[in-house]
């Protein structure tokens, strides 16, 4: 891969996450418990998306992002976590 392809590849990362973030998933005051997380997929890769805090994981193996999401999940299931 050349590293116009890579730099290429990063955006079009960048740009899935952002359209993630964008999406009608907002709360004029409090987050949902557990928050509301999503698996955005891109070629062998994906990335945890969380709508209420807006947090992700970046582009990760797909295994390592299903146990993020979990473990997101459990840790504001109380609204512990922002």
């Amino acid at each position: 891969m050349t590293a116009g392809e890579s730099a290429a590849r990063a955006t079009v990362a960048a740009n899935t996450l952002a359209a993630v973030h964008r999406r009608d998933h907002h709360h004029t005051s409090e987050c949902c418990a557990p928050h509301c997380v999503e698996t955005v997929h891109l070629g062998g890769k994906a990335a945890m998306v969380c709508h209420d805090c807006g947090t992700d994981s970046g582009f990760l193996d797909n295994r390592a992002v299903a146990v993020l999401c979990r473990e997101h999940a459990e840790e504001t299931r109380e609204g512990s976590a922002a």
